[in-house]
């Protein structure tokens, strides 16, 4: 559980990117936004780590890096530019649902029914919360929104699969892709917006928040708890990130909350809670995914001689 909560300081740090975009940094330089959250994180990571790729990790850290932040960051902010900001966290709150389907295909894991139920309860939620009477779907907007989610879905599962180089830190390993990450930002943005002509004092804080909080710190913490816990349910950690966002839409610049939007509030928060549990089998046994995160974290390993593969350590078979 402590795990979990700090994995989820992460999406809620990231709920907040939407007050800071709107309220302190120049409008309309959204890929510099991005890529002053990136690059320069991943430079100082870099520089504090000490640790570069190696090996097959360059090709690794680029396909990572791409999903994660390069091509997501560029995605969501189309998906905003197109879109209401209640239609755009819908879909992104589609991104659970989407990681428990890739895990059977990346992970070759079983599907867990249970926390695809409770993705769509909190999508369901997500929406009662940010969708209002005027939202509109703009197709190249809900493509975007949907192939943002595919982005960093894939991202975090491959993340999973791929895990961390022995003796490489967390702070590296984020430091890696949020640099692949912001070089793959950098053309585009000098192409397409270049640097906007005045940065002042709340755009520079803004830039800082962004960069060292919301991506060293966030991302550090991010892909730790990916190593660790099932990633399906950490997926589900992600709901924060437009529920933070709406609460600080009514805390800081007056908006209110209908009571449909507390209940769903609540439902979300609910969904999110539920998804981090871990059902047992009939038979009382604990699901494959729960098993597969302590054997990582453990050291056993997999008896593969037999059948329903029971999982070992040492000679003693686990109940």
């Amino acid at each position: 559980m402590g795990l979990t909560a700090l994995t989820a300081i992460a999406p809620t740090v990231w709920g907040t990117t939407y007050i800071v975009t709107s309220e302190l940094l120049p409008v309309g330089q959204p890929l510099f936004a991005g890529l002053m959250r990136a690059l320069p994180a991943g430079v100082l990571a870099l520089l504090i780590s000490r640790t570069l790729p190696f090996g097959s990790w360059w090709w690794k850290i680029a396909v990572l890096g791409t999903l994660n932040i390069g091509a997501f960051f560029p995605l969501l902010f189309l998906t905003a530019e197109r879109l209401p900001g209640g239609v755009a966290a819908t879909l992104g709150a589609t991104q659970p649902i989407i990681v428990a389907f890739l895990v059977v295909a990346i992970l070759s894991e079983r599907l867990s029914r249970w926390r695809v139920s409770w993705g769509v309860v909190g999508m369901i939620g997500v929406g009662m919360v940010v969708l209002g009477p005027g939202a509109a779907l703009d197709p190249v907007g809900v493509l975007a929104g949907l192939a943002g989610a595919v982005s960093m879905g894939t991202g975090v599962v491959l993340t999973k699969r791929w895990g961390r180089p022995e003796g490489v830190s967390a702070l590296a390993l984020a430091g890696w892709q949020l640099t692949a990450g912001g070089l793959v930002l950098l053309a585009p943005t000098l192409f397409f917006e270049g640097v906007p002509a005045l940065i002042d004092p709340p755009a520079v804080a803004g830039y800082l928040w962004l960069g060292l909080i919301g991506g060293l710190v966030t991302y550090t913490l991010w892909f730790a708890g990916i190593r660790r816990l099932p990633v399906t349910a950490t997926a589900l950690l992600g709901l924060l990130s437009p529920l933070v966002a709406a609460a600080l839409g009514a805390l800081l610049v007056g908006e209110t909350l209908t009571p449909v939007q507390l209940a769903g509030f609540v439902l979300a928060l609910a969904a999110m809670l539920a998804g981090q549990l871990t059902p047992r089998v009939k038979n009382g046994h604990q699901s494959h995914e729960n098993l597969r995160v302590r054997s990582n974290r453990n050291g056993w390993k997999r008896d593969s001689r037999r059948s329903p593969a029971p999982w070992t350590h040492g000679h003693r078979d686990l109940p």
